[in-house]
């Protein structure tokens, strides 16, 4: 494996890329220094602006190709979250494909010290271009009565809201002055769609409702659904399920 000095960004994007899109992720490189300009202070990454970063996003086939695999293979009683487990073994595998790099990967769900997100996984998806993130300042004028909490929500071009932020892998020792920033794709730009997706968001995000707020080209499966509805400590029932399922296939193809 080349040293870090030989490689350049665009060569380390394109080889997560062939690690991950297989199975079900997308990659979306973008520079620290974009997403620290949004943030608040705690939440500012301690790494020079071109420091090259990459969001990871799980797609609806996720489920198929990374996931199911997954569970087959690994023992996952007394696991808290098999999903959690089967994303930080393909980050594992990433990192493994760079020896000669020092990165820090970053899981959508993990805390500081402080109990804050150690980062946000909706303003890295924007600005690196990959779902855009609405919020309550992009409905003008505001819709709703000062007191009132609306937290914002990502669509995706393709997804819609099937889609979920997995984390980010930051590559300490590159840098890419290079990279271009690409405006996140505007699928809702009528106010009143906004506010309907904030609403449903907000208010009636259980039913789901939100995540087909735009025709999509994929969504999750029912038995992905069924998973993801479920509570996650009952959820060792469905991974059994699965397992059973593949050991039944492997006897009937011998």
């Amino acid at each position: 494996m080349a040293s870090s000095t030989d490689l350049s960004a665009e060569a380390v994007v394109s080889a997560v890329r062939s690690n991950l899109v297989d199975v079900g992720f997308e990659v979306h490189p973008f520079k620290i220094g974009w997403y620290n300009e949004y943030v608040d202070k705690p939440y500012v990454l301690p790494y020079d602006p071109d420091t090259l970063a990459v969001l990871v996003i799980s797609t609806p086939r996720m489920f198929e190709e990374a996931f199911k695999p997954f569970v087959c293979r690994q023992h996952c009683e007394g696991i808290k979250d098999p999903i959690d487990e089967c994303v930080a073994h393909h980050f594992k595998l990433v990192k493994e494909n760079f020896p000669a790099i020092e990165i820090e990967a970053i899981h959508d769900f993990e805390l500081d010290l402080n109990r804050r997100p150690k980062i946000l996984v909706q303003t890295a998806g924007h600005v690196a271009g990959a779902v855009f993130y609405y919020q309550r300042k992009d409905v003008v004028p505001d819709h709703w009565s000062e007191n009132q909490k609306i937290y914002g929500v990502s669509v995706h071009p393709k997804y819609g809201g099937w889609f979920a932020f997995r984390g980010v892998l930051i590559f300490k020792t590159i840098t890419c002055p290079e990279l271009v920033k690409t405006a996140p794709p505007d699928v809702i730009t009528d106010r009143n769609k906004r506010i309907e997706l904030l609403e449903k968001y907000n208010m009636h995000w259980e039913d789901w409702s939100f995540r087909d707020i735009i025709p999509v080209t994929d969504k999750y499966s029912e038995e992905q659904k069924v998973y993801f509805a479920t509570k996650p400590g009952e959820r060792q029932v469905i991974v059994q399920k699965i397992k059973n399922s593949a050991d039944n296939t492997s006897e009937q193809g011998h």
